[in-house]
């Protein structure tokens, strides 16, 4: 877990001047077409076979399988909506154009209080040297970068100045070598000579390797076309100067560190910190350098990440298992833990004296060590492992009810005892932490703003960019100041709450309010309910009482919420949740059915650590019943003075049964831009990947979508086609589509493009499905939370321009000098800080047929920030996202529920859960085949017209 602080702006258990509309003619054109093509706005009204001629959508170069037919009308083609199987890895950017262009900037925003704000980047100035690349091939082949790089510097270390012209050359590690002039010569070999790099293989000291590198001069890095660039002269991102200058600026750092990533890491940059069960956190840094309005800047974040502590393997195996190994036998689970967080580890032995010889760890034995014993010589006598290491090194194996270590080659029986090895330090541990690992990590890279700035500031001081030797060759010259960026306040919007309240709006003061003396504007109904108790510290009485309470707070809130279950509270355990679920869901029916009505809710009560409850029942009762649910923690039902928990899990329960806690006044009086003035839908679409070391579960794409226009507070759908989404929204407002505005969330900025194409294409397929020549204007904006850019406060001590936390203020916008050059993107601090420095979102447009200005687009995603469903505080990223995300994540629970780690996904945990949009680990790339994926269950229809998953 890279990454600093946590103050995103999650939503918490809370203590209880625009433009009119814009003309409809506005829809028309997009500022930038892939082939020029001008297209309509989709006329309003119903469907109909027959419709107002337009030209053919542009090609987008599909690269996906053809849709299907079309049809005449949206009801005609409700038959043929169907789930979707799940994603695996993207598919190839085949037919993919290079000559497509993203939405060139419309200029930059003016609403809003003017202020200004620190960035962490740093201005690159542009060296004013000839680079050449060479191609280098390492014989025999290398793979590891670490060790390519070792052959490299003993390279240049013997041949500089008699070989190489005096050149420093930079080194990808890999294929790549760059230098600030030529060499004098077009290829040339040189014979290197290293200690061997010990892998487990047989015994003995370290023994030389020699390698053959062949250095070949390949082509010049153009800089001239990254001046143009910079300059917004050209439209192309020159990537390959951008990585030379990179590369340069890795070389000195990857010398001194260990590089993850692009993140650098030693036990030197600050104190390490215990995250129990063998691991360890290492502070660092990240680097990347960037191209800006500013021209080229250097973005340094601080980071940490978990390592394994370099504990005698005795010692680890305690701390993993949290008990003393030695006082009794293994079981086969603790076997089976201990193998898999030891495999692929590297060990030193410590019972030779000064020969530390170092082995990585294949497996584990299923006997003790005092049951192994190993062939000798060729008379196939045997000898045992306890007596091999008395009389060969003189050591008595004190640990003999333990297994031994397999190490090396799997196919080779090569056994050490635990106790004579050690874990070699400097080993990050990939594999996914637990819940407690997290949180400990959290609160060990969780920094106020000023101190977070503080040590960005002392890292590039550290680092003395003016005094690297590779900077100095190449010319790059560093500023040790951070950005000072102008930026802006956004206001924030007034919210509609219900005219019974004593409150029927609100203004949000610094990101958030409470629902005191207020009622949601649109309160559900739940006339029959029922409540199961899973949890045994939880008495039925106790159990009750909750319920009731819980109930009252749902009235309170301007619910229509009838008091008492349609049964008595039922206990089980958790074990037996599929029996206890069907049974009482069989149960309510028999009363029920007869009088046409349905269970309408679920209140469950879980362990604090529930294991897969969660999300069994989340899937039994989504899946199978058609039932909404609520999940409730023990540890809230004996919370004193709870009312604010009630009052959250009231907004989650309103909006489970199809109701909606508040919307914009914009809104509601036709103000906001580019949504109230034609019919408008909104969709948010997420991708969540495996966590690592669990490949062969599949990543799930979900897409939800606005359904109620102009209000634009519901949304519908889970990892359903946009099809659907769009006949939904045709059936709750009597009207289709007119305008699409999508948000994109789990996209990297190298797959911009292919994002693009594919998934504008998948929208337009999905409209021409639905009515012939039916193509909507599309707006695709990608919002990235992934990234290392933070914004300071310029004065610290200025009340005015921090929130509580030390955080800017929300609504924070900058869309100038560390922004891209030329196209349409901002930065956007939406939320109050909570806790450590707030991470402000991306937002970067993709495609623009609305032809938003930056003060229309801005303005619109920030005022949706406080629309969220689950708390009364605006959110980090724009509401549909945020509920794709959710979506995606629940889904994990339906494909494989047992290896879901839902913990934090309980009621009352808030968050985004593990927030698992992240590309898959580096495990990920085994070669291993992949494993097909089963298509997800059917949601019941009753749980798909509602938002079930906040």
């Amino acid at each position: 877990m890279a990454g600093g602080g946590s103050g995103r702006g999650r939503p918490q258990a809370q203590p209880g001047a625009e433009r009119g509309p814009t003309p409809q003619s506005r829809g028309g054109t997009a500022r930038r077409q892939f082939h020029g093509d001008r297209r309509g706005g989709g006329g309003g009204g119903r469907f109909s076979s027959a419709g107002p001629s337009r030209p053919p959508p542009p090609e987008l170069h599909q690269a996906m399988p053809p849709a299907p037919s079309q049809g005449s009308a949206f009801s005609s083609h409700e038959q043929q909506f169907q789930q979707p199987s799940l994603h695996g890895e993207a598919s190839s950017s085949h037919g993919i154009s290079k000559s497509m262009r993203f939405p060139q900037r419309p200029g930059t925003g003016s609403l809003g209080s003017k202020c200004v704000v620190k960035a962490n980047h740093f201005f690159t100035e542009l060296p004013d040297k000839d680079l050449h690349q060479y191609d280098v091939s390492v014989i025999p082949e290398v793979k590891s970068r670490a060790r390519s790089r070792d052959i490299m510097r003993q390279l240049v270390e013997l041949y500089k100045v008699s070989q190489l012209g005096g050149r420093l050359p930079a080194y990808d590690g890999q294929k790549c070598l760059f230098t600030a002039g030529p060499l004098p010569f077009k290829t040339k070999s040189f014979n290197i000579t290293l200690s061997e790099e010990e892998d487990g293989g047989g015994g003995g000291g370290q023994r030389p390797e020699e390698f053959k590198v062949v250095i070949k001069f390949a082509a010049r890095a153009n800089l001239h076309h990254l001046k143009l660039f910079l300059e917004g002269r050209v439209a192309e991102t020159p990537q390959d100067a951008i990585r030379v200058l990179d590369i340069v600026l890795r070389e000195s750092p990857s010398a001194r560190y260990l590089p993850v990533g692009r993140s650098f890491y030693s036990p030197d940059l600050g104190r390490r910190h215990s995250l129990g069960e063998g691991l360890e956190t290492w502070r660092g840094f990240y680097q990347s350098i960037r191209p800006t309005q500013m021209g080229l800047s250097l973005n340094i974040d601080m980071s940490s990440t978990a390592f394994i502590e370099p504990l005698p393997v005795i010692d680890f195996v305690s701390q993993l298992l949290n008990k003393d190994v030695s006082a009794r036998p293994l079981s086969d689970a603790d076997r089976v833990k201990i193998k898999k967080a030891l495999r692929g580890v590297k060990i030193e032995v410590t019972h030779r004296g000064d020969i530390r010889r170092k082995y990585r760890i294949s497996g584990l034995t299923t006997q003790a060590t005092r049951e192994l014993t190993f062939p000798i010589g060729d008379r196939g006598t045997r000898k045992s492992v306890v007596q091999y290491f008395q009389e060969k090194y003189g050591f008595n194996i004190q640990h003999t009810t333990l297994p031994c270590l397999q190490v090396g080659n799997p196919r080779r029986q090569n056994y050490l005892p635990m106790e004579v090895c050690k874990i070699v330090e400097g080993q990050r541990y990939f594999k996914r932490l637990n819940e407690k690992q997290i949180t400990a990590l959290l609160n060990v890279t969780c920094q106020y703003p000023q101190d977070r700035e503080r040590d960005i500031i002392q890292t590039v001081h550290h680092n003395a960019y003016d005094d690297d030797e590779y900077a100095k060759e190449f010319g790059i010259k560093i500023s040790q100041s951070l950005a000072l960026v102008d930026a802006r306040v956004l206001p924030a919007p007034w919210l509609k709450y219900h005219d019974t309240g004593k409150e029927k709006d609100v203004l949000p003061r610094v990101g958030q309010w409470n629902m005191m003396n207020k009622k949601v504007v649109n309160g559900g109904r739940v006339s029959n309910w029922a409540c199961i108790n899973f949890s045994r510290n939880v008495q039925g009485g106790v159990a009750h009482r909750f319920c009731h309470e819980l109930a009252q707070m749902c009235q309170i809130s301007g619910m229509d919420f009838v008091l008492e279950p349609i049964l008595p509270v039922l206990s089980s355990r958790p074990d037996q949740v599929e029996k206890a679920l069907k049974e009482r869901f069989t149960d309510a029916m028999k009363i029920l059915k007869p009088q046409g009505k349905e269970l309408e809710l679920l209140i469950a009560i879980l362990p604090d650590n529930n294991g897969s409850l969660y999300g069994d029942l989340k899937r039994i009762c989504e899946t199978e019943l058609g039932l909404i649910s609520q999940c409730c923690l023990t540890k809230h039902v004996f919370k004193t003075g709870k009312q604010q928990y009630l009052a959250n899990v009231a907004l989650k329960v309103n909006v489970k049964v199809g109701g909606r806690n508040t919307v914009l006044v914009d809104a509601l009086t036709r103000r906001l831009p580019l949504v109230s003035d034609v019919p408008t839908i909104i969709f948010g679409a997420d991708v969540t990947h495996p966590h690592p070391g669990e490949e062969s579960s599949p990543s799930i794409a979900a897409v939800v979508a606005s359904q109620d226009w102009p209000e634009v507070t519901k949304y519908t759908g889970l990892v359903c086609a946009q099809t659907h989404l769009l006949l939904s929204f045709y059936r709750a407002n009597g009207r289709k589509p007119e305008r699409i505005i999508f948000y994109r969330d789990g996209v990297s900025e190298g797959q911009f493009l292919q994002v693009l194409v594919h998934e504008v294409q998948a929208i337009r397929n999905a409209c021409d499905c639905l009515e012939p020549n039916y193509q909507p204007p599309i707006t695709f904006v990608v919002v990235q939370k992934r990234h290392h850019t933070r914004l300071f406060a310029n004065n610290h001590a200025d009340h005015r321009s921090v929130d509580r936390s030390g955080n800017i203020r929300p609504g924070t916008v900058v869309d100038t000098k560390i922004c891209h050059p030329t196209e349409f993107d901002f930065y956007l601090c939406s939320h109050a800080g909570v806790k450590g420095t707030s991470r402000p979102a991306h937002y970067h447009v993709l495609w623009d047929d609305n032809r938003f200005t930056a003060d229309e687009l801005q303005s619109l995603t920030n005022n949706l920030c406080y629309t969220y469903a689950r708390c009364t505080r605006s959110v980090s990223i724009v509401p549909p996202a945020y509920y794709a995300h959710l979506a995606a994540f629940r889904a994990r629970f339906y494909v494989a529920p047992e290896k879901s780690d839902n913990d934090s996904m309980a009621s009352g945990a808030g968050g985004r859960g593990a927030r698992g949009t992240r590309a898959p680990g580096n495990a990920a790339t085994s070669s291993a085949a992949p494993v097909p994926v089963k298509p997800l269950p059917a949601l019941k229809e009753n749980v798909k017209r509602v938002m079930f998953y906040c």
